[in-house]
C-alpha cells in the first residue's frame, strides 16, 4: 500500500490581514501573533506519496524553492529548511530522481516555487526534470494571464520554463490521476485549484492546499483576502469538510506551522468566530 509523509520546505510569513480577510485582528492575533510588520508565521509544507504498487513516487506541491533574491526573502521572511526540496527528500529516505509525478495544487509561488532551481551556471532548470507535472487546465490558462489582483502570486519565469518542457500534464476537473492519487477541483481561491486525495496507509488523506490554509480557517467565514471568489470558497469548504468528516479523511495543512494533520468528527459544526 502507498505510504505518505509530509516535509516542511521553508518557514515564511505573510500579512495577517490578507491571510484572514474580513476577520478582525482582535479575533485572530492570539492564535497567530503578528510580527512588527503585521506578518504571521507560516510554513510551506509538501507531501510525498510512495506508491510501490503503481511504481510511482508523487510530490504534492514542492515548496517555495530557493530561487529568491534578497528583497523577496525579506518581504516574505523566507527561511529555508535545508538546501532544497531534493535534499529534504534525500534526508527523508526518498531518492529525488525516483519522483515520477508532481501534482501542483496551483501555481502560486508558495506552492510551486520549488519546480525550478538554478544550475551551477545560474541557468533556470526544472528541479524534477523526469517528473510529470500535473496542473488543472483551467488554472494553467489563468496563471498564464492572471488579473492585476493576483499576478504577483505567479512566477512567470517558472511558468515559462514548465511550458517549454515536455513534462506538463493538463488535468480536466476532478478524478483519478493514477495509482493512489486522485484530485478534487475547486475554484474559489483561484480557478482550477486541485486538492489531492490519497489512498495511503493511515488515510485516506486530503491535501487542503489553500482551501483551508491554516487550521483556524476551518471556521467557515475565515477566508483569505487572496481568494478571488470568497463565497465560492465558502460553499466549497462547507461541502468538502462535511465529506471529509463523514468519510474520516485525514486532513493535511500546507501552511499551518503547528501540527500537519487533523481528523474532523462528524457532524462538522458551523464555526463562525
Amino acid at each position: 500500500m502507498a505510504r505518505l509523509l509530509t516535509i516542511v520546505d521553508s518557514d515564511f510569513a505573510l500579512d495577517g490581514g490578507a491571510m484572514m480577510g474580513v476577520v478582525p485582528r482582535a479575533l485572530w492575533e492570539k492564535q497567530h501573533p503578528p510580527d512588527p510588520r503585521n506578518r504571521i508565521p507560516l510554513v510551506s509544507r509538501f507531501a510525498v506519496v510512495d506508491d510501490p504498487d503503481a511504481a510511482r513516487v508523487w510530490l504534492l506541491d514542492c515548496g517555495l524553492g530557493r530561487d529568491w533574491n534578497p528583497k523577496e526573502l525579506d518581504i516574505y521572511d523566507i527561511r529555508p529548511r535545508g538546501t532544497d526540496a531534493r535534499t529534504l527528500l534525500h534526508d527523508a529516505g526518498i531518492a529525488p530522481d525516483s519522483v515520477t509525478d508532481l501534482v501542483l495544487t496551483h501555481l502560486h509561488f508558495d506552492h510551486a516555487g520549488g519546480i525550478a532551481r538554478r544550475d551551477p551556471t545560474g541557468k533556470l532548470a526544472l528541479a524534477f526534470p523526469a517528473a510529470r507535472h500535473h496542473v488543472q487546465a483551467s488554472h494553467w490558462s489563468w496563471a498564464r494571464s492572471p488579473t492585476p489582483k493576483d499576478a504577483a502570486s505567479f512566477r512567470t519565469d517558472h511558468i515559462a520554463l514548465l511550458e517549454a518542457s515536455s513534462q506538463l500534464r493538463l488535468v480536466d476537473g476532478s478524478g483519478p490521476l493514477g495509482g493512489a492519487v486522485s484530485v478534487r477541483a475547486v475554484h474559489g481561491h483561484t480557478p482550477g485549484l486541485q486538492l489531492p486525495l490519497v489512498d495511503a496507509a493511515g488515510g485516506p488523506y486530503l491535501f487542503l492546499a489553500d482551501l483551508v490554509p491554516l487550521w483556524s480557517h476551518l471556521r467557515l467565514p475565515w477566508i483569505m483576502a487572496f481568494d478571488n471568489e470568497p463565497l465560492v470558497t465558502l460553499a466549497e469548504k462547507r461541502a468538502l469538510l462535511q465529506e471529509a468528516a463523514s468519510r474520516r479523511w485525514v486532513l493535511i495543512s500546507e501552511h499551518d506551522p503547528g501540527e500537519a494533520t487533523k481528523t474532523l468528527e462528524p457532524p462538522v459544526p458551523v464555526l463562525h468566530r
